[in-house]
């Protein structure tokens, strides 16, 4: 039977975790912001990700490898913010319908959180490719696809602040989508999701 944690282990585990978070901030809150442009949101994951951390590793078994836990805890809040912000209707882009079909959306079929241990694996693979996938996309197509289906912004905005016209941003997140599609339908038919 496992012995309960003494005083002595609990500050050590204090110990070990404010070492990781002092070691780690820095690193992952780039990691974040790269991937999340608006500063407070990247803040608020970043928060959300090290509060996950305290309440992980204070379990009877702590983490052992500290670094690649964060940063994957990370991409997973980064990926369900994309999630929520997916299932609110899609801003109006402009006045062409066109610029809202499908071939400008990323339909990202996941498993349930509470469907189980097969459904939770699968889930991690699916956003694991995902994020794979966005780190190998050309950087003016991610930060298009990023700043349209994660932080919400629309192509006219994002037009008039980096002065690309809007016809090439819009082609920019349709080569992401063909890509990102691509890269996630060999993972949906191997794992027959």
């Amino acid at each position: 039977m496992e012995q309960p944690p003494t005083s002595d282990t609990m500050t050590d585990r204090d110990s070990d975790i404010t070492a990781a978070v002092v070691r780690e901030r820095a690193k992952l809150g780039n990691f974040i912001r790269r991937r999340v442009r608006d500063p407070n949101d990247a803040e608020d994951i970043l928060q959300d990700v090290f509060h996950e951390f305290v309440q992980a590793y204070r379990l009877p078994a702590p983490i052992e490898q500290a670094s690649a836990w964060l940063f994957q805890v990370a991409r997973n809040r980064i990926i369900d913010r994309f999630r929520k912000k997916k299932e609110q209707p899609l801003a109006e882009v402009s006045n062409d319908e066109d610029e809202n079909s499908s071939e400008y959306r990323l339909d990202l079929a996941l498993p349930a959180h509470d469907a189980g241990p097969e459904a939770l694996y699968a889930r991690a693979v699916v956003l694991k490719a995902l994020q794979d996938a966005l780190d190998e996309l050309p950087a003016n197509q991610r930060d298009v696809f990023i700043a349209h289906e994660l932080e919400g912004r629309n192509f006219k905005d994002m037009a008039a602040e980096s002065g690309v016209p809007v016809n090439t941003l819009l082609a920019r997140k349709r080569y992401a989508v063909l890509h990102l599609r691509a890269r996630l339908q060999v993972v949906y038919d191997a794992m027959d999701i």
